[in-house]
C-alpha cells in the first residue's frame, strides 16, 4: 500500500512537471486531490518524494502548503529538504512564507541553509523594490 501511494504521488509529480514545462500560455487546471497528494507526500519517509512534493507545491504556488513547509524548514534534520522547503516558500511568496524564509536566514543552525535562505529573501526584496520603483516611475510619468 505504501509503495502504491509513493508511486501514485511520483507519477502525479512527473506529469505535473511535464505539463508545466509545456506551453507557458496554457492554463493548467490543478485539482484538489492532486494538491492533497502532494501534501501527503510531504509526510513521507522517502526523502526524494518529500523534496519533489515541496518543489511542486512551490511551483504551483499552493498557499495551503505554507504551514507544512514551514514545519519542514524549522524542524527537519536534512539540510537539502530544508532548502527545498525554503525555496518552495519563497516561490509561494505569501507574507507568512517569506517571513519563515527570513527567520531561517537568521536562525538556522546550518550555515548552508542560512545562507541560501538569505539569498532567497534578498531576491524577494530585490524584486519587491524593483516593482515599487516601476510603480513610482509610472506615477511620476502620469504627473508630467
Amino acid at each position: 500500500m505504501k509503495s502504491l501511494t509513493i508511486t501514485l504521488i511520483l507519477t502525479f509529480a512527473l506529469t505535473a512537471a511535464s505539463y508545466a514545462a509545456g506551453n507557458p500560455s496554457e492554463k493548467i487546471e490543478i485539482r484538489q486531490n492532486s494538491i492533497s497528494s502532494l501534501l501527503i507526500g510531504l509526510n513521507s519517509d522517502n526523502l526524494g518524494l518529500k523534496s519533489s512534493c515541496a518543489y511542486m507545491l512551490g511551483e504551483l504556488k499552493v498557499t495551503g502548503a505554507v504551514v507544512p513547509l514551514m514545519k519542514i524548514l524549522r524542524g527537519d534534520k536534512n539540510e537539502d529538504l530544508r532548502i527545498a522547503a525554503a525555496l518552495a516558500l519563497y516561490k509561494i511568496g505569501t507574507p507568512l512564507a517569506i517571513n519563515a524564509v527570513k527567520q531561517s536566514a537568521r536562525f538556522d543552525e546550518s550555515r548552508r541553509v542560512s545562507k541560501l535562505c538569505a539569498s532567497f529573501y534578498n531576491q524577494y526584496l530585490k524584486i519587491k523594490l524593483n516593482d515599487e520603483e516601476k510603480y513610482q516611475y509610472a506615477v511620476n510619468m502620469k504627473e508630467k
